[in-house]
This record gives structure tokens, sequence and C-alpha cells, in this order.
């Protein structure tokens, strides 16, 4: 079988049944390494810290894409096909980001703020304690969006042209990003490498969501083209300014990190969202996923 009709079967086989929350994930071992690397090498002045970040992301890769390719190697008959898809859908987060996207909505259905809060704390990084409904709906659909890149296109995109090892290679960048990658003084150094490589695996992807959004959403072309360059990420802009954009709501603004406000630039025109910009966004994500799984299936179907 052919990446595309491979990465059609996991694309669906993820939607349908997601990764069992008891297991643990895969993702984990990454993380470990990261960790234990992090705690070794960085320390010393900034260039000894950015050589051990850089050396910690070639080893990652490097690991990575090894693991993968002789996983490949190993079940080359047909049935590992079937190993593939299997292990190819724990790459994946399409049923995990609407389950938890979900489960704030139906908390804000509830007129529960207390549990909304606690769900949305579950997906963003930003304090949360004190958000109203618009700000819980902000989040979550900031995070829907993002994560549509991160969570979805990325790893299929990089399946597709890469196989397993190009899964695992964008998985473990994007996890690396995601522990070393911030603007700390005690990370500025050593994450730099991994913050870099986030931004070149999900260039493409990007652009590639924002455009499945707006197709989704039936809008925010323009909201895309004009605001995703005022993100702070080469990147985060472009599925977030197109969901802004097709929602006719203002995303973006300021926010809390650890109690310290962060400026952030608008993204979008009009009142912030509420609950039910927020069950839009996740209507809009799904058919977003379904347009996705129709352009693989065509493209396993031409080849």
């Amino acid at each position: 079988m052919n990446n595309a009709a491979l990465l059609a079967a996991i694309l669906l086989g993820e939607a349908a049944f997601g990764y069992p929350r008891r297991w643990p994930h895969p993702v984990m071992a990454a993380g470990a390494m990261i960790a234990a690397c992090e705690r070794r090498w960085n320390r010393g002045g900034g260039l000894r810290r950015r050589g051990g970040g850089a050396m910690l992301l070639l080893l990652l890769i490097a690991a990575s894409a090894a693991l993968g390719g002789a996983i490949e190697w190993v079940v080359r008959d047909f049935w590992g096909a079937f190993v593939i898809v299997a292990i190819g859908t724990t790459g994946l987060a399409q049923r995990s980001l609407y389950d938890h996207v979900a489960a704030v909505h139906a908390r804000l259905s509830d007129a529960d703020l207390p549990g909304a809060r606690a769900a949305v704390a579950m997906i963003v990084g930003r304090d949360t304690a004190t958000l109203d409904e618009a700000g819980v709906a902000t989040a979550a659909i900031e995070s829907l969006a993002e994560s549509f890149c991160d969570g979805v296109i990325a790893p299929a995109f990089w399946f597709l042209f890469a196989g397993l090892p190009g899964l695992f290679a964008a998985k473990a960048i994007n996890t690396a990003d995601s522990m070393v990658g911030h603007r700390t003084d005690a990370l500025r150094a050593f994450g730099w490498a991994s913050a870099r490589a986030d931004d070149a695996v999900n260039w493409i992807p990007a652009r590639l969501a924002g455009v499945l959004i707006c197709i989704a959403g039936n809008g925010g072309w323009r909201t895309m083209w004009r605001d995703a360059p005022r993100h702070a990420s080469p990147n985060g802009g472009w599925p977030e300014a197109a969901m802004a954009g097709a929602l006719h709501r203002q995303l973006g603004g300021p926010v809390c990190y650890d109690g310290e406000p962060a400026m952030r630039a608008t993204l979008g025109a009009g009142p912030a969202p509420t609950m039910a910009d927020l069950a839009r966004a996740i209507a809009i994500y799904r058919v977003a996923c379904a347009l996705l799984w129709f352009a693989v299936g065509a493209l396993a179907w031409a080849l």
C-alpha cells in the first residue's frame, strides 16, 4: 500500500477510536529523553547551551526516524500494513483534540464556569482561573485551531511524504519544542534549535490547516492573509486567523502566563467568542477533518 492509502486508514481509525487514555502514550519516551538531556546539557554559557540543544535535536530526530524505519522494515509483508496503521494512529490527535474541546463546551453549556476553566486548562498554557465565558471560549477556539495544525495536519503531512520515520520525527520535534522551546532565561539558548525546527516542520502544514479551515468555515480568507503575520509564531497565526475570520470573531489579545501579563496581537474583527461560537468552531473543525480525509483518499485512489 502507498503512504496515502495508509494515511487514509490512519486518519479514519484514529478519528473513530482515538488512543486509550489508560495506556502510556509513546511520546512519553521522547519526553523522558528530552528531560534527561536537558538536565545534563543545558549548562554553561549561551554557545554551549545552544550546542547542547542542537545535539539533543539531532539525536532525537535520528532515534525517532530510525525507530520508524525499523518498524517499516520489519513489517514489510501485506499484514504489516495493519501494524503501520495501528502505530500511525498514535501520532495523530483528531479524536483527543475534539474530546478535550467538546468537554469545555459541555461545561459552558451546563453553566459550570469553574468546570469549563478546569477543562480548558488541560489544553492551554495560559492562566485560566479568572477567565470569563468569553475568555474560556477564546482559549478553547485558539487551541483547537492551532492544534489542528500541530496535532493533525503536520503529522499527517510528514507521514504522507516519509512514512513512519517522518511521522515519528515530526512528533519528536513538536514534543521538544513544547518542552524546551520557550523564551525563558533558562531555555532560550538550549531550546533555540528545537523551536526553529518546529517552525520549519509546521511551515507548510500551518498554511494547509488555514486553507482547510477557510473552506470548512465558508470564509475567513481575507482575515487569514491579513492577520496571520501578526501572530508571534510564524505558523500559529494561519489556522487561528482563519478560524477568527470564519467565525467573524476576534481572537488573540492580552493573556497571563504564570501571573505575568502578555500582550498578543488580535486576529480578526468583531466581538469576543461565546459558547455558541465555540460550538461553531467545533463544527468547522469536524468538516475540516472530513475534507482532509477526502483529499487523502482521493490521492490514494489516484496513486
